[in-house]
């Protein structure tokens, strides 16, 4: 190896530390290494290819002009990190990213001391930055916070109370635009570049306060001629920027800068940084750059999981899943019933309504990252007779609780909500568990919460709950295809009670019946027979359920759900005194892993859920 190629070493580096005495062409290498490595990584473990792809040299950039951990970086969302990760001392665990005790695919603050801020959800990073910045202000700490987000985060609308506080703080705040979806040609970008280049260095703005001042003091004609520069500046750069949003929100405006040119971003960050005031920086990337497959397909390699490097191939093909059956019924509904429409938060693919896009495109509402606003835009549609369905993940319908409570429960507007990777998910850990859902949609008042246990189920809930009931309606289900034992069982929208001659009872909805009938059957061998109860409209609980739960001295109770707020503790309240009930639950945040060996750590799995039962009753 020569001299350039041992120093550009990402496994021989004191990093960060080290980033800053190489040269450019060094930091080209380490670009090159970096990005062999997180494509190497990404193919065995799955993850968020594309975007850390287009971040690579605008991350090597921010740590060679910023100084981490002082100052302070918080990504938006947090899975454009990986990069991050690599040149903050963690390249010799990379390799453990994303499975069960490794790296998180996001940042974690008990992680390391480089990351600042835990970033699953999107569109949060200017108000935490702000935040940050502001303890530091009040603590005379001169260093920055910068918070660094894709243009995605614009379609949230917390980003913009951020903003809105963030423009006259008068802290060392810096907020970088990833900014990847929109082609500058080069005549724009060249004119862009060179006023953002004059704009920037610290002796135009001595110079621009200067002239102000003596316009300010000249009689006559001095505020007239100022007036006119600020006028005829702001209209040019209104032309070539198409807003000046930023600007009148109080912050200074860097860009745009080319997202993989180091040299660039180094200097119009360094120019960012030396104005100490909030400032936006844009930088234009490529998503997928240096990885054909990517590149030409970004959507597809945005989360993805382990696939072939050669072609870019998965290794696994999800011919079915929950969301695949959910969103065919819908669109098989939708042509029969015109008033069905179907509604997303920028996940289109990832819940099946691809489909309903293609076919119906004039009843498809994608409204971006922005849950709270899909919430309410089902409230009117539904307030004018049509059905909305909007279909999200459990973790990103936490943020629309407000909207769900006021904008649809009280009305009693007829919405229904497809909770989408309900339950434990796996490899994106904490901030992605769907396990949080029951404890609060069971306290808005009047909603009816469904959980199938297979697609049969899938399908007739939602048909139930989109043709047939009232109000609001929320059907649960879970990542990923049913199981064997879960398909074959008997189905139903109310509940299924089997009959074994037990003297225990067991209970478990959704996924987890499946592994509870393997559980029975586990039992039967061992000469232990337990009958079991299968809950599919899980709330309002029916009186039958509580009836069939009071003939049993013990039962047993399997979720993976949080612990407070559970079913389990409702059945428990409402049997108290009555019956014994052993609850299997959820006891807090769980973190990455694989769901299989995450569900078996949490007692969930078919061969615990049998030895808790055993245990229990001394078999």
């Amino acid at each position: 190896m020569d001299k350039i190629e041992n120093k550009a070493d990402l496994y021989n580096m004191d990093l960060p530390k080290d980033l800053k005495y190489l040269n450019i062409d060094e930091c080209r290498k380490l670009a090159a290494q970096i990005r062999r490595t997180l494509i190497t990584t990404v193919s065995k473990n799955g993850g968020h290819l594309a975007s850390n792809l287009g971040t690579v040299e605008l991350t090597i950039a921010l740590h060679r002009v910023f100084d981490s951990p002082a100052d302070k970086f918080v990504w938006d969302v947090g899975h454009q990190a990986y990069t991050h990760k690599l040149l903050t001392g963690r390249a010799a665990q990379f390799s453990t990213i994303r499975t069960e005790n490794g790296l998180s695919g996001f940042p974690r603050p008990d992680e390391s001391e480089h990351d600042a801020f835990i970033s699953g959800h999107s569109s949060t990073s200017v108000s935490a930055a702000l935040g940050i910045a502001t303890a530091m202000k009040l603590q005379n700490d001169p260093h920055h916070t910068v918070a660094i987000l894709g243009d995605g985060a614009f379609t949230g609308g917390e980003i913009y109370e951020g903003l809105n506080n963030a423009g006259k703080s008068g802290t060392n705040l810096v907020i970088v635009i990833n900014y990847n979806e929109m082609s500058i040609s080069k005549n724009v970008g060249a004119a862009a570049k060179y006023l953002s280049t004059l704009r920037t260095k610290e002796g135009y703005h001595r110079t621009k306060s200067a002239v102000e001042r003596v316009l300010d003091k000249t009689p006559i004609i001095g505020k007239p001629v100022k007036k006119a520069m600020t006028y005829s500046k702001d209209a040019l750069k209104d032309i070539i920027f198409h807003s000046t949003m930023f600007e009148d929100l109080g912050f200074e405006f860097v860009g745009p800068v080319d997202g993989h040119n180091i040299a660039e971003l180094e200097e119009q960050l360094t120019a960012a940084k030396s104005l100490h005031r909030p400032t936006i920086v844009m930088v234009n990337t490529i998503k997928g750059h240096g990885y054909p497959p990517a590149e030409a397909n970004p959507g597809e390699f945005h989360g993805v999981g382990s696939f072939e490097i050669a072609t870019g191939n998965p290794d696994v093909v999800a011919t079915d899943s929950f969301s695949t059956v959910f969103g065919k019924k819908l669109l098989d509904m939708a042509y029969d019933n015109k008033k069905i429409c179907a509604v997303t938060a920028a996940m289109k693919y990832g819940t099946g309504l691809q489909y309903f896009h293609k076919a119906l495109p004039r009843r498809f509402f994608d409204v971006g990252i922005a849950e709270q606003h899909a919430a309410t835009f089902c409230a009117g549609l539904a307030s004018d007779g049509m059905i909305p369905v909007f279909a999200v993940y459990s973790t990103f319908l936490q943020r629309s609780y407000d909207q769900l409570m006021h904008d649809l429960a009280i009305m009693g507007t007829h919405a229904v909500i497809g909770v989408d990777r309900a339950g434990i998910v796996g490899e994106d850990g904490e901030t992605h568990q769907g396990i949080f859902d029951i404890p609060f949609l069971t306290t808005i008042p009047n909603i009816k919460i469904y959980s199938p246990s297979n697609y049969a189920e899938l399908e007739a809930c939602l048909e139930k709950a989109a043709l047939t009931d009232e109000g609001l309606c929320a059907v649960r289900y879970p990542r990923g295809a049913e199981s064997v034992l879960a398909r074959d069982a008997e189905c139903s929208t109310n509940y299924v009670y089997e009959q074994n001659g037990g003297k225990a009872l067991a209970i478990a909805y959704g996924r987890l019946y499946g592994d509870l009938r393997e559980a029975s059957d586990i039992l039967l061998k061992k000469g232990c027979k337990i009958d079991l109860l299968k809950p599919v409209e899980i709330f309002p609980i029916a009186d039958k359920i509580i009836d069939i739960i009071k003939k049993y001295e013990r039962v047993f109770i399997f979720e993976e759900c949080y612990e407070y707020g559970s079913m389990g503790e409702k059945y428990a309240a409402l049997t108290a005194g009555k019956t014994v009930c052993e609850r299997v639950v959820l006891h807090g945040f769980v973190a990455h892993g694989k769901t299989c060996d995450l569900l078996d750590e949490a007692g969930l799995s078919a061969g615990k859920m049998a030895e808790k039962i055993a245990g229990s009753m001394n078999i």
